[in-house]
This record gives C-alpha cells, sequence and structure tokens, in this order.
C-alpha cells in the first residue's frame, strides 16, 4: 500500500512496531499525542489527539491503511481511558468512513477476556470477560469495528494481544507473548489478505503453553515463527512462580483482575 498510518506510535508498541513495517507501505504516517522523530526519510510525523474529531478526520485523510496502536494501554480511572479509547476510536471509524474506509488493525487486548481462567482453552466467539475498565474499552473498540463491518462493510482485523515485548518478563507470560517479529508478520498478512472481514485474531506466538485458538483465521496465511520456550529457565531462575492461588496464576488477564476501579 502507499500509505500506513499508525497511531500510537510514540508508545511502547508503536516504537516496537514502526521500524519492522517497512514491507507493508512505502510510506509511514505516525501519530501520536506525544511529540516524536519519524525517523525515517519514507516516515512523517503527525500530532493528533485522538479525541479531536476534525484533527482525526484530516489524520486519516490520504491514508490506504490504520494500524490502530494509540490509546490508554494500562488499566486507569474512566476519566483518563474515555478519550482515547472510547471517543477516539469512534472518531477514528467515523474518518475512516468519510475516507473511503481504508483497512483498519485494531489492537485489542487480551483484557477483554481476562476473568476466563488459565485452564481455559478459548476460542475467538466465547463471551467478553473484560478484567478492567481498561479491558471494557477494548470491548467497545471491538464492537464499533463489528457495527461499522455489518452497517457500512469496514474492514477491521480485531487483534487481541497478549504481550507484545522484545521477550517475555514473567511466568504468565510464556503463556501469553507475541513477539514483535511475529506482530509484524500478523500485520502483513492482515494488509495483504484479499478480503479480510471483521475476524478476531489471538496475538500469540508460537508457545508451548497458550491458551487461544486461532483456527478460525488460519485463512490469513499467518504462522508465527516464535517461541516463549527459550526464555523460560531464565524466568524459572529471575522470578519467583506465583501462589497457586494469585491472580496472575489464576487468570488469563492476571493482575489486571486485581486491580481496583481507579478514581480519577
Amino acid at each position: 500500500m502507499s500509505k500506513l498510518l499508525v497511531t500510537g506510535a510514540a508508545g511502547g508498541l508503536g516504537t516496537l512496531m514502526r521500524g519492522r513495517l517497512d514491507s507493508v507501505a512505502k510510506t509511514l504516517r505516525l501519530s501520536d499525542i506525544a511529540e516524536m522523530e519519524p525517523g525515517g526519510a519514507d516516515a512523517e510525523f503527525v500530532r493528533c489527539d485522538l479525541a479531536d474529531r476534525n484533527a482525526v478526520m484530516s489524520l486519516v485523510e490520504g491514508c490506504d491503511g490504520i494500524l490502530h496502536l494509540g490509546g490508554v494501554s494500562i488499566e486507569k480511572s474512566f476519566d483518563k481511558i474515555l478519550p482515547a479509547n472510547i471517543v477516539g476510536v469512534y472518531n477514528l471509524y467515523e474518518a475512516a468512513r468519510a475516507h473511503g474506509m481504508p483497512r483498519i488493525l485494531f489492537a485489542s487486548s487480551n483484557h477483554t477476556i481476562g476473568y476466563y481462567t488459565q485452564d481455559t482453552h478459548l476460542t475467538a466467539d466465547v463471551p467478553l470477560r473484560p478484567d478492567g475498565l481498561y479491558g471494557v474499552s477494548k470491548c467497545f473498540g471491538e464492537a464499533v469495528a463489528s457495527l461499522y463491518h455489518d452497517k457500512f462493510g469496514q474492514e477491521t482485523a480485531i487483534v487481541r494481544i497478549g504481550s507484545c515485548f522484545e521477550k517475555p518478563r514473567d511466568h504468565r507470560m510464556l503463556s501469553t507473548w507475541m513477539s514483535p517479529d511475529d506482530f509484524a508478520r500478523l500485520i502483513e498478512c492482515v494488509f495483504r489478505a484479499p478480503r479480510l472481514g471483521c475476524p478476531v485474531i489471538w496475538g500469540v506466538s508460537d508457545n508451548d503453553t497458550r491458551w487461544w485458538d486461532n483456527t478460525a483465521t488460519a485463512f490469513l496465511g499467518w504462522k508465527p515463527k516464535d517461541s516463549s520456550e527459550p526464555f523460560r529457565e531464565a524466568i524459572d531462575a529471575a522470578i519467583e512462580r506465583p501462589d497457586a492461588d494469585a491472580p496472575d496464576a489464576v487468570y488469563q488477564g492476571g493482575k489486571f483482575t486485581a486491580e481496583p476501579i481507579h478514581r480519577s
């Protein structure tokens, strides 16, 4: 494609991914509420608050695809989650509808289903069980993606990201980890697929232990190549295994299930 918009480009996930997208688009339009350097001749930076409808409308214009990583990515008060994760998602989909409906990859989260226990194997069609207000905001985003697909034909890949870091950081992540390279390969598959629809995809690498079933999205041709297993020995040596009844040993959402409802 000619131009790919990447929202949240200055964040942790955006920083990991923007150097891995050369094969996806000729030009990257990088956007965030925070200032950043584009970091390449084939990239441009546009500062944008996702809660600003007019700014988002301009941001999306001229883009052939959208990698939506923007928004609050941890548990916070509702007032802090609302602008980017809820108002911003609505603004993004309205802007896409106004500008030819470029295909979207929506970065959802495992925290939409965080209250399932770790001994439960999940397909993409299970009922949502968010583990906090952040998870609720991602449920909202998934619902908006579904609505705009059914009502207008807007294509979206809903990717429920497990834990995307350079390497897993604890025992739970041995099951939830998705390597940045595997995510980049998934992005390529999403944007080159002849037809997409609005599938839910579990964002997880080929780990020996995992809780999620991607059989329904095999048509994309995405086959993760990395695994958390080479990191297991180091994690076992460096980090004490959680107690059997600890949230990060019981629930798929881990410690998010133990977070309070934050006040402003």
